[in-house]
């Protein structure tokens, strides 16, 4: 029996693979080989980045935090220590958001913060 090599479902695979390879540059989008090479990285990458992306966020939630509280007198890590001791169960993107969206609101968590640690 002759092998298939123009069958259906060759053509298939080949197809998704270039099509995912949509946008690359050079033979990585038009050659199947460094295509395959290319999207099976481009994949791996994709799967750890949608992970890294929760500590970039954390990271600039954090940086925010740290900047409003600085003004205020304190420093990240203290106002930390007197919100857990406040019993305050608001988290960095709740807090960070009060931050830049109600200063009010923001001010009076780090007087209770404040008073907390005394």
């Amino acid at each position: 029996m002759s092998r298939a090599i123009d069958g259906t479902k060759r053509k298939n695979r080949r197809s998704k693979i270039l099509k995912l390879a949509k946008g690359f540059r050079g033979d990585r989008k038009s050659n199947y080989k460094p295509a395959k090479d290319a999207v099976v990285k481009a994949l791996g990458h994709s799967y750890v980045d949608r992970r890294d992306v929760k500590h970039e966020y954390r990271t600039l939630w954090i940086a925010r935090i740290n900047a409003a509280v600085r003004a205020e007198g304190m420093t990240y890590s203290q106002f930390i220590d007197g919100v857990n001791k406040a019993g305050i169960k608001l988290n960095r993107k709740a807090l960070s958001n009060m931050a830049i969206e109600d200063p009010v609101a923001f001010k009076a968590v780090v007087d209770a913060a404040k008073a907390a640690r005394k």
